[in-house]
């Protein structure tokens, strides 16, 4: 029996322990310019690895980690996909996952009615899960063009292109939301894409014009989750679509890759876009052939938390966004982009001259920045339950103090 496949406690247990160390000083990974003629054995590799690759990774979970849409992940997760590596289910063929492909299947089936639909499947992120939705759309309903805001993520014009579907962006409004008033009267030949939670500013697009077209396909890859939340009113309106896309790996809290595709309409949607195969036992759904059991670790997530704690954690995420939007509409030298509805606060210096001297000055991976309609803004995204709110406001008044200062 080669020893590579079996059960090592040692080096799992060495890999853990790596994992609990702290790194003063990122070590350079000194890899071989040459394929090795030779290994040097999965413990040494493992030791080598670790440095750089733990001590060099985004500490997604540190207080002052606020700047993007990449959550940390809960413990349970870890085991999860340490489990999944070691079975490397396949969910394309059912005798390679016999419980894994059950497992999407209850998942999907938990997460369905928060969002009025009715079942779909899981997909490596919402890109993938957008261009299912579309193709769905295409096969379904007859399109031939995708509307879309400017405020679209940039996979809506990807998949629109890869299906071979004319795209149209509509201008957005002062919130950042697509306007409506823009809109060509006649949507019959098309598929509207919405945002719920634009990756820019967090902005909702008027859900309420679910149904106005021959398909509606929500794109809730960001604030999806609110559905689950005191705060799912903010996505009232998201169960008249036909379709809608939802980042597991954002407000869910798992490890990439993992999202969902939910549609309004499944078997019909699922049997639009089936391939059969002489080796196939059942059809192949969707873009995927051969895909994983990331569904597993979001049970375990679910099971462990349950609504409840999934609520909890991204409440507070949500309340951490507000402490820091009331801070900046206080301060005079500051202002809002717009008010925040997702967990997303968009803001800048009133002086656009100091833009450059606050961005260097805050923490590392506390804020990013983005453009909107030309104009520069800071971005803070609540996508860390954990992250230090008052040490931010406080890197951010010191900044603002030292420039007043430095005149």
């Amino acid at each position: 029996m080669d020893k590579e496949f079996a059960l090592d406690p040692h080096g799992l247990q060495q890999a853990i322990d790596w994992m609990g160390r702290e790194f003063s000083t990122l070590e350079s990974l000194d890899l071989p310019t040459h394929l090795p003629q030779l290994g040097m054995g999965s413990l040494a590799a493992l030791n080598s690895l670790a440095p750089s690759i733990l001590g060099g990774a985004a500490g997604l979970g540190k207080a002052t980690s606020f700047a993007h849409m990449d959550p940390p992940t809960p413990w349970i997760t870890w085991a999860l996909t340490l489990w999944n590596a070691s079975l490397n289910q396949n969910l394309l063929h059912p005798a390679t996952s016999p419980v894994a492909g059950d497992i999407e299947k209850r998942v999907v089936d938990w997460l369905t009615p928060f969002f009025g639909m009715d079942g779909g499947h899981m997909t490596p992120g919402s890109t993938v899960a957008n261009l299912t939705a579309l193709w769905s759309a295409r096969e379904c309903a007859g399109i031939s063009e995708v509307i879309a805001s400017e405020g679209a993520h940039l996979s809506i014009a990807k998949a629109a292109h890869i299906l071979g579907l004319t795209y149209k962006s509509i201008p957005i409004n002062a919130q950042g939301s697509i306007d409506a008033a823009q809109l060509p009267v006649n949507l019959s030949q098309s598929a509207l894409v919405l945002t719920a939670g634009t990756t820019s500013t967090g902005a909702v697009d008027a859900l309420d014009l679910a149904g106005k077209a021959a398909w509606t396909h929500v794109d809730a890859a960001w604030a999806g989750p609110l559905r689950l939340t005191k705060h799912a009113p903010v996505l009232a309106g998201i169960d008249l679509a036909d379709s809608v896309a939802v980042s597991a790996h954002k407000w869910l809290f798992q490890p990439k890759e993992s999202a969902l595709v939910l549609f309004k309409n499944t078997e019909k949607a699922h049997a639009a876009i089936s391939f059969g195969g002489a080796y196939l036992a059942t059809p192949n759904i969707g873009v995927l052939g051969s895909h994983g059991a990331a569904a597993t670790a979001l049970l375990a997530t679910l099971l462990a938390w349950g609504q409840e704690g999934l609520a909890q954690r991204i409440e507070h995420a949500m309340k951490l966004a507000q402490h820091l939007s009331e801070f900046v509409a206080s301060d005079e030298r500051l202002q809002l982009y717009a008010q925040p509805q997702t967990g997303i606060v968009v803001w800048g210096p009133k002086d656009a001259s100091l833009f450059h001297h606050i961005q260097s000055s805050l923490p590392v991976g506390s804020t990013s920045a983005t453009t909107v309609s030309g104009v520069q803004w800071f971005r803070n995204v609540a996508a860390n339950p954990q992250a230090d709110i008052e040490g931010l406001v406080a890197a951010i008044k010191d900044s603002l103090n030292y420039n007043r200062h430095a005149t």
